[in-house]
């Protein structure tokens, strides 16, 4: 997988992405044209954005990068098991759609920080707080730069400072100038391209796989025969790696299940990842969670949840059949050394890309990747402005001032947090390895103790702030603590080893602790186990604001949601064959 030679544009390629351009600019200057003199019009929109625009922007943000490039790369060398990243958020939507937003809308919060605080004290705030910010740096903003970045390097010949630099400056823009609203709404736009420019990839991909016949359905057909690898270079390549990738002698590429040892997705992980890393990523992490406090009410904001849930059943057809048929193409990259494999399976979509891609459409898909990256770097500085803005400059700092004042602190704080993530972005590259598995191991550190003690605190009016903070340090403490079991014993069990087994072990010790301690300690003050910080399951309205007609039906729509994926999960873990 070379693809070092540049990527020819012709006058459509760049009338195209101007085109792009020119509309992403208009419906930003026309979201953010509104005065934004107030925290809640610049942080969340006033809280009005529709149910298609949460849904869309709560995926656009989501979508970067790590999956144009991560993700397809983590698809080739580990196969359909990846899907269930995207697929295996089918319980924590459901979550959110039943349980978190009637709370959290309910609360009236400003962000998750700021309501750790009233349940918990001030020191879990400003912790989960420093750590959002840390972790919105790091493993978001400052990997998705280099992943584009290394796309337009390899494709343009760009220099990877110059092309880090372009995107976080131009990227960045309307999350500085309109806030939310901005962000929110050019997120909107950014999909429909991202959705086109992704499909043409996977239908160019797999008519090039067809050969004379030009078939999608002998494309698709090709693709599956050899990612079951039952003969040839397909064959050596998997039993090659099988035990790096899973501890195991025969590997499944089509399964969605496997075992506790696999390195990505073993199903332990995936059955219960749900309540540390999906909880911490969809709920309770502020770039992702800002657009649904943003909602217009509660029927907007379970409804763009809903539609998010169907586009994450759209997503592996993106990010996942092109790493299927990148390896039905070129399986001998399996044959190299393992620390080789995954770096060159990263860079096997820009090869796809040269290779397919004819002249004339190669703008659109410029444009899908710089929607990728901009939709998600736009929403990640607009949430660590509102974070560090919030909680720890207003809260610590300068608690009376105007609210034009803390706008400014804003808009100040996105140009800096834009400013250290290009730097950051330049030197991901020395991590080595997959930027898929650079950022979920990550997340798989950040989110168990947070994950756990917010779970527990709205579930429980005894746990306490001692059980909380003592559950979060320690919790952090326990994930170094087995990262140096892995990497010093090399006797240690191997089922420990993979980072979302990890979490899930985290994640049991955090509740451990917090229940612990909070048993051992006395109980919570009256205020802060309020309905409006802990769960009443009578005053909850989960039956509130779900549609008055069958097309408009938070229950139908989310119900067939959950069937495909329940189905499509059971298709591809071998039940029906």
């Amino acid at each position: 997988m070379t693809g070092d030679q540049p990527f020819p544009f012709v006058f459509w390629d760049y009338l195209v992405f101007a085109g792009y351009f020119a509309a992403l600019s208009a419906v930003g200057l026309w979201a953010g044209r509104e005065k934004k003199s107030s925290p809640e019009s610049y942080f969340l929109a006033g809280r009005t954005l529709p149910w298609y625009v949460v849904g869309s922007s709560f995926i656009a943000s989501n979508i970067s990068s790590e999956h144009f490039i991560g993700m397809i790369g983590a698809a080739y060398v580990y196969g359909i098991a990846v899907a269930m990243a995207e697929w295996g958020n089918i319980s924590v939507f459901t979550l959110l759609i039943w349980f978190f937003i009637p709370f959290l809308l309910a609360s009236k919060v400003f962000t998750i920080p700021e309501f750790l605080e009233k349940r918990f004290n001030r020191t879990v705030r400003q912790f989960f707080a420093v750590v959002t910010i840390a972790s919105n740096v790091v493993a978001f903003l400052a990997a998705v730069l280099y992943g584009g970045a290394l796309m337009l390097e390899k494709l343009f010949g760009w220099d990877l400072w110059f092309a880090i630099i372009s995107l976080g400056v131009v990227a960045g823009t309307w999350a500085i100038y309109g806030g939310l609203r901005s962000v929110a709404w050019t997120d909107f736009v950014t999909l429909l391209v991202m959705i086109v420019g992704g499909l043409m990839v996977t239908l160019y991909g797999l008519d090039y796989l067809s050969g004379d016949s030009h078939s999608l359905t002998e494309g698709w057909r090709v693709m599956i025969d050899r990612n079951q690898a039952h003969s040839g270079v397909w064959r050596e390549a998997v039993e090659k790696n099988a035990w790096q990738i899973a501890r195991v002698e025969e590997y499944n590429r089509l399964s969605v299940i496997q075992p506790p040892t696999h390195e990505v997705m073993p199903w332990p992980g995936l059955a219960l990842g749900w309540i540390s890393v999906g909880i911490w990523y969809s709920v309770i992490n502020q770039f992702m969670i800002q657009r649904v406090l943003g909602a217009r009410n509660m029927y907007h904001a379970r409804m763009g949840i809903v539609l998010a849930g169907y586009l994450k059943i759209l997503m592996p057809v993106l990010v996942v059949v092109p790493g299927l048929i990148l390896f039905a193409l070129q399986p001998e990259v399996m044959l190299l050394p393992w620390e080789e494999i995954r770096p060159a399976a990263d860079r096997g979509y820009v090869t796809m890309v040269q290779a397919m891609i004819p002249v004339g459409l190669r703008g659109l898909f410029l444009a899908a990747l710089f929607g990728a990256i901009q939709s998600t770097v736009n929403s990640v500085i607009n949430s660590t402005a509102t974070v560090f803005t919030w909680d720890l400059y207003r809260r610590s700092f300068r608690p009376n001032e105007s609210d034009r004042h803390y706008v400014r602190v804003g808009v100040a704080s996105s140009i800096f947090v834009m400013a250290v993530s290009i730097v950051l972005g330049r030197y991901i590259e020395e991590f080595g390895g997959s930027l898929f598995v650079y950022i979920q191991t990550l997340y798989a550190f950040f989110a168990p103790p947070f994950a756990a003690v917010f779970v527990l605190g709205l579930l429980s009016k005894r746990v306490n702030a001692k059980g909380a903070t003592a559950a979060v340090f320690s919790g952090f403490a326990f994930g170094i603590a087995m990262k140096l079991y892995v990497q010093l014993l090399p006797g240690h069990l191997p089922w420990v080893e993979p980072y979302a087994m990890q979490a899930l072990i985290n994640w049991c010790f955090c509740v451990m602790i917090c229940v612990l301690i909070s048993a051992l300690t006395a109980p919570p003050a009256a205020g802060q186990v309020t309905d409006q910080l802990t769960f009443r399951w009578s005053r909850l309205n989960i039956g509130a604001e779900l549609g008055h007609r069958w097309y408009n039906s938070v229950v139908v729509w989310w119900a067939v949601f959950v069937g495909i994926v329940i189905c499509l999960m059971m298709w591809f873990s071998g039940l029906f064959h």
